[in-house]
């Protein structure tokens, strides 16, 4: 029997600015306020992001446009897109790999961002305030709770669904184009914040300032690998956002502009937390735990003499965090919501509600792993770090490795030429660049990423 295609007509994001606010946002999340930070610290500083540089312009935006291609070409979800342009050969499994790599990290994600949302009311009820210990001790209870990370995983994700629900551009182009200028408002105010602190030059030269000693390769994986993660490639966001592309939109000109503001973002990021955490002597690399453990003191220590500024600042802080969380988890919900829409030709409020209860189920049980029980760990390790694990060190850089051997191979180059000069009306200077760098260049790096991750390089 033949699968039964969908032919409803395909929404479009309204404008220039909703294209690249909404891609830009599913960019712009936890990866590059909380990832980045404390890989940047662990990383020799500088140094670091010239790399991170480098590696978002040879690998993240020719990737980026490789996505951008295939959504834009099939006009359908991720699955479908690979299913259309390989002829329903194998190499449609990675299509389905992507959706079941953003749907799975829908779910795991979104109990970080519930924890957000907590930050963010313990800010209002006062209980942000304490020792050092106290902050540890806040997180350890709060991410072993069998309640309260639950209930605020639900309430994101429900925040999401009517996002979702209200479709492309009166749901998620509307609250991206609110949502995206919010983020850098309040992102700026805090930077400004944290760098007028006594000693904050110290954090400033620890961002600008290179020691060229610190570069090893480590610190090249360590960069390679946050560019692919951080742009959110190969989680299916860029190839479903790029089927609701109009076809005047400049593929090169949306991936470039969006690698800017991913830059932008996560440098902003670090200028945000290094002069505060400088001033009040708090190490660079802190870790992951730097987000939720150690800024709570930082900016309690930081503005002590005007408590009523830091705690506005940290207010500030988390509310920032939840909206870049909840941008991400939008794009990453729409993957799975236009998958099942499609294949399973329903309404998009029904293909949304599937997705919400299946995610809220996924979170709810990677909640518990992290201490409430002990009946969902597996060899010593919480499902919370399984589903990290296999998504972020197994299924990305498969997809995205795929993906480049796909379009820098398999998929005709006069259709992917096609789409990237807009059938011939823009000069495609670049595209032979491209070409070489999707055919051998971003597949060799990921590659290095991959079995860096695996600790076998």
């Amino acid at each position: 029997m033949a699968r039964q295609e969908s032919t409803v007509k395909r929404a479009n994001f309204g404008s220039k600015l909703g294209v690249i606010l909404a891609t830009a946002g599913s960019a712009v999340g936890l990866g590059n306020v909380w990832r980045f930070p404390y890989m940047t610290g662990e990383n020799g500083g500088a140094v670091f992001i010239m790399i991170y540089i480098v590696c978002v312009l040879l690998l993240g935006i020719p990737c980026m446009i490789s996505e951008f291609i295939i959504g834009r070409h099939a006009q359908a979800n991720t699955a479908r897109a690979f299913r259309k342009l390989s002829g329903g050969t194998a190499w449609s499994i990675i299509g389905y790999m992507g959706v079941l790599t953003g749907f799975l990290i829908t779910g795991y994600y979104a109990v970080v961002s519930g924890w957000c949302l907590q930050y963010i009311w313990a800010s209002l009820i006062g209980k942000m305030s304490g020792s050092p210990d106290y902050f540890l001790q806040y997180f350890a209870t709060l991410s072993s709770d069998p309640v309260k990370p639950i209930f605020w995983t639900v309430i994101i994700l429900l925040i999401t669904y009517l996002i979702i629900a209200h479709g492309i551009r009166d749901g998620i182009e509307r609250a991206s184009k609110i949502m995206m200028p919010t983020l850098f408002i309040l992102l700026l105010i805090i930077v400004v914040a944290s760098c007028l602190l006594p000693g904050a030059q110290k954090g400033i030269e620890f961002l600008f300032k290179p020691d060229f000693e610190k570069i090893n390769s480590n610190v090249f994986l360590a960069a390679l690998g946050q560019s692919f993660y951080s742009l959110s490639i190969a989680m299916g966001c860029l190839c479903t956002y790029a089927s609701y592309f109009s076809r005047s939109t400049n593929l090169t000109n949306s991936a470039v502009q969006i690698g800017i503001i991913d830059c932008i973002v996560a440098i902003l990021a670090g200028l945000m937390i290094f002069p505060a955490a400088f001033s009040v002597g708090v190490s660079p690399d802190s870790g992951p735990s730097l987000i939720f453990i150690t800024l709570p003191n930082v900016f309690q220590q930081a503005f002590s003499q005007w408590p009523a500024i830091g705690y506005f600042i940290q207010l500030l802080f988390y509310t920032l965090l939840s909206m870049a969380a909840l941008t991400s988890l939008i794009s990453l919900h729409e993957v799975s919501t236009a998958f099942f829409q499609e294949e399973m030709v329903i309404t998009r409020r029904k293909a949304a509600l599937i997705v919400t209860v299946s995610t809220c189920i996924i979170g709810a049980f990677c909640s518990l792993s992290l201490g409430a029980t002990d009946a969902l760990t597996l060899f010593g390790k919480p499902l919370f770090d399984w589903f990290d694990f296999i998504t972020g060190q197994i299924f990305l850089p498969m997809v995205g490795f795929l993906t480049c051997i796909f379009i820098g191979w398999f998929v005709p180059h006069h259709i992917v030429k096609d789409e990237f000069t807009n059938w011939g009306t823009l000069r495609g200077r670049f595209f032979h660049l491209f070409l070489f760098l999707v055919k051998y260049v971003c597949p060799i790096c990921i590659l290095f990423i991959f079995l860096h991750q695996l600790n076998l390089i």
